[in-house]
C-alpha cells in the first residue's frame, strides 16, 4: 500500500523520509517532486491550503492515471499545539480536520462558510484508523485546524480554542490536502509534531528540532499501524 504524504516545506518531508528506506524521486507535472521512502511517497506542495490542495491533487491524479491510485493521503509536518493537551515535542494525530477560518466574519462573530450555505468546514478520518495510530506512536488524538494565519496572540488562541473545545494542535495545510483526497475518495489523515504553542509568537521557546524528530517517530510506528486496520484496497474514506 503506498500512501501519498504532503508536507508544507523540505524540512517537514526530510522528517518524513527519515523514518524508512530512501528509494528514488519522481517529478510531476507542475515542477513538483515526490521523493519515494519505504512506503510513502512524500511531497513538499507549499505552505498553506491553497498550495496544499494543488500539490495533492497533482499528486493523486498522476497517480491515479498511471493506474497506481494512492491508498492514503496524509497531511503532515510541525505545528502549533492547544496547551494543556499538545505538549511542545509531542505529536498529535487529527480525528478532525477543520478549516478554521473559511467564512466570514460578522458583528455576532466568526461565521462558517456551511452556516453560509456553501461547501465543507471538516473532514473526519476512518476512526478506528486514526486510534490505532495514535495508539503506536503515542500521540494525541483531537481536532487539527487548519488556518491561512498562524496565530499570533493569546485573544486568538482562546477564541478559536472556544469555538473548537477539541482543538489540540493549528498548522496551515491539512484542509488542502484533504479537500483533494475527498475529491479523489481517497482516506485522508494528518498528523503534527507539536513546535510551538499556540498563541503569542515566542521564537525562543520553539521546538522546531524536537517536533520533527517526533514527526520521525510516528511515521516510523506508521506502516505497522495501518496494516493492522487495512485490508488491500487501504483504510476506508470518510468524508
Amino acid at each position: 500500500m503506498r500512501v501519498l504524504v504532503v508536507t508544507a516545506v523540505t524540512a517537514e518531508g526530510d522528517a518524513v523520509c527519515a523514518a524508512a528506506e530512501p528509494h528514488d524521486t519522481v517529478r510531476l507535472p507542475g515542477g513538483y517532486v515526490v521523493h519515494r521512502a519505504g512506503p510513502f511517497d512524500v511531497l513538499a506542495a507549499g505552505v498553506g491550503p491553497a498550495a496544499a490542495a494543488a500539490g495533492t491533487a497533482t499528486a493523486l491524479t498522476t497517480a491515479a492515471l498511471a493506474g497506481e491510485p494512492y491508498a492514503l493521503a496524509v497531511s503532515a509536518g510541525i505545528g502549533g499545539g492547544f496547551s494543556p493537551g499538545a505538549p511542545l515535542g509531542s505529536v498529535v494525530v487529527a480525528d478532525a480536520i477543520v478549516a478554521a477560518d473559511l467564512g466570514a466574519e460578522t458583528p455576532d462573530g466568526f461565521t462558517p462558510v456551511t452556516d453560509l450555505g456553501f461547501g465543507t468546514v471538516a473532514h473526519r478520518p476512518d476512526p478506528a484508523l486514526v486510534e490505532a495510530v495514535a495508539a503506536a506512536c503515542g500521540a494525541a488524538a483531537g481536532t487539527v485546524l487548519t488556518v491561512s494565519t498562524v496565530t499570533g496572540s493569546a485573544a486568538r488562541a482562546a477564541e478559536l480554542a472556544a469555538r473548537h473545545p477539541g482543538a489540540l494542535a493549528e498548522a496551515m495545510e491539512g484542509f488542502g490536502v484533504a479537500e483533494a483526497a475527498a475529491a479523489h475518495g481517497v482516506p485522508v489523515m494528518e498528523i503534527r509534531g507539536v513546535s510551538n504553542a499556540v498563541g503569542p509568537r515566542d521564537r525562543a521557546a520553539w521546538r522546531i528540532g524536537d517536533a520533527l524528530a517526533a514527526l520521525t517517530g510516528a511515521f516510523r510506528t506508521l506502516p505497522g499501524a495501518l496494516a493492522t486496520v487495512t485490508g488491500p484496497a487501504g483504510p476506508t474514506h470518510h468524508p
